[in-house]
């Protein structure tokens, strides 16, 4: 768990790092570079030596979907929903992961369920805004559609990779973001301005800071920290970058919060990892 952990907490605090450096760059641009990026990180690993074909294809598709759709729908949703809608929105990836894993079971796990509820529910209690809810229904469905591939990627990499024990994480992750890089590219293309594109340096930074820490250390620790742990304890870890996140803004931006709602999301995220862990 101790990957998942890191990467909730530089996730969190990344957030409070980038707030507003990139706001007049072309999101799908944004999303294109921070993936080729972490493509081209991973590129000396790649080994195809013993990787048949269809495995190949998998994890470009797994990828594809995981990174690649996943921003492409978030970005997306901002048309159409305010930030704090969207913040609220997220946190029902846990629901997803459990969904998708039940699938490929073809078996209700009705524990990892109560955890994953638990763990909506602490995101929901922290983030739920103080001005009043307005949700465009083609946002929802866009929101849901990158918390979902999110989830489906975790899961099928996590199922992939545990019935090829030969395959080494470091040596065929490139494939992931190779797939990510095909479908965010093919979305950038069709909304970036190439011939007006201006980028100054402080950006750049953070583009090389999203691509290589952010996106390709972190997403590569969390699906191999996904592997390590059950699917009950995956879920549940998606949502905790949310505490993360607002204990980040309290200490390094020192903005305010509501103390009562933080410590219990805390206390139902607490409760549904105890469940995991009873369960074991």
């Amino acid at each position: 768990m101790i990957f998942l952990l890191v990467v909730s907490i530089l996730w969190g605090f990344s957030f409070v790092l980038i707030k507003g450096t990139l706001v007049s760059l072309d999101s799908n641009f944004v999303s294109f570079i921070r993936i080729l990026l972490s493509f081209l990180v991973f590129l000396p690993f790649f080994r195809p030596a013993g990787i048949r074909w269809p495995d190949r294809l998998y994890l470009m598709l797994i990828g594809g979907v995981q990174f690649g759709l996943m921003y492409v729908a978030y970005v997306a949703s901002y048309q159409y929903l305010p930030a704090h809608v969207i913040v609220l929105l997220t946190t029902t990836t846990p629901l997803f992961v459990t969904v998708f894993n039940d699938l490929y079971a073809r078996k209700l796990h009705r524990m990892f369920l109560l955890a994953a509820l638990l763990a909506v529910a602490g995101g929901a209690v922290i983030e739920f805004p103080d001005q009043a809810l307005s949700a465009n229904l083609y946002g929802i469905l866009l929101l849901q559609i990158s918390n979902a591939a999110f989830a489906f990627g975790q899961i099928a990499y996590k199922r992939m990779m545990d019935s090829r024990r030969m395959l080494k994480d470091r040596n065929v992750f490139g494939l992931t973001y190779g797939g990510a890089v095909i479908v965010t590219g093919f979305f950038a293309m069709a909304t970036t301005d190439f011939h007006s594109l201006s980028i100054r340096l402080h950006q750049w930074l953070v583009l090389l800071y999203l691509g290589i820490i952010a996106s390709g250390l972190c997403f590569f620790l969390w699906n191999l920290g996904a592997r390590k742990v059950n699917e009950g304890t995956l879920a549940v870890m998606n949502n905790l970058k949310i505490p993360v996140g607002v204990i980040a803004s309290l200490l390094i931006l020192h903005e305010t919060t509501d103390y009562l709602r933080l410590i219990a999301g805390c206390v139902l995220f607490g409760l549904a990892l105890w469940i995991n862990r009873k369960i074991c």
